[in-house]
């Protein structure tokens, strides 16, 4: 299971704009917590707490609980907004998790062993992060604390796609949940020539081409023979 985290928050009893601005003056953030088959809570949290807590990569896919005034309960975050300027937290939205019920939560990928990819080392190619996140469907107590893909065997001009990813039991990729055409089973990853390489290939290409030309036309430096 992912980390967890927990957010100390107090419930505010009313919301507009003049409480909004005060709650930010005094370091707080408002945000509201939802679904779950409960009303909508509107609630505050520190703002530092939860700067340093978005700082963390694991927080965006993590089942995060929520503690207001001693009632805890299980959410994911939904959306941040953020100061178009400054660094400032503005409003966040979570939504409850049902232990029972699946979950659809976008994770990042972290792609390991480039270091060691053949097709670099080797062949001199290069590594193409063609997707960098993907959204899974897993129940809260499955959720995978991250998703990783090795890279270190790949060769160049190969691609891994979404169903090469090795997932934990009971998480599968929403994305292939009913795709039974593979249409959506897009590559994530892939090595490729390095653009000096390709530019050098395609200028001997061009050669190779104009001297075959060359060849096959005819020698107008001759003497006819009815000279």
């Amino acid at each position: 299971m992912s980390e967890q985290f927990e957010l100390t928050a107090r419930v505010r009893a009313r919301s507009g704009t003049g409480l909004v601005r005060r709650l930010r003056r005094e370091g707080d953030v408002p945000a509201v917590l939802y679904g779950g088959g409960k009303p909508n809570i509107s609630i505050a949290i520190n703002h530092d707490v939860l700067f340093h807590s978005l700082e963390e990569e694991n927080f965006y896919s993590a089942v995060i609980v929520i503690n207001t005034d001693g009632n805890k309960e299980q959410a994911i975050l939904k959306d941040v907004q953020r100061h178009p300027h400054k660094a400032n937290i503005l409003h966040a939205d979570f939504q409850r998790v049902d232990r029972n019920k699946p979950i659809v939560i976008s994770m990042p990928i972290h792609f390991e062993g480039e270091d060691e990819c053949v097709g670099v080392k080797i062949d001199g190619g290069m590594i193409n992060h063609l997707i960098t996140s993907v959204e899974v469907t897993c129940l809260p107590e499955d959720l995978p604390e991250r998703i990783e893909v090795d890279v270190s065997s790949m060769q160049k001009n190969e691609s891994l796609h979404l169903s090469d990813i090795q997932l934990p039991e009971g998480v599968q990729l929403t994305a292939l949940m009913y795709d039974e055409s593979g249409m959506h089973d897009l590559a994530i990853v892939s090595v490729s020539a390095r653009r000096v390489e390709t530019v050098v290939e395609e200028e001997q290409e061009v050669t190779v081409a104009a001297e075959d030309e060359q060849e096959g036309k005819p020698d107008t430096d001759k003497e006819s023979p009815d000279e």
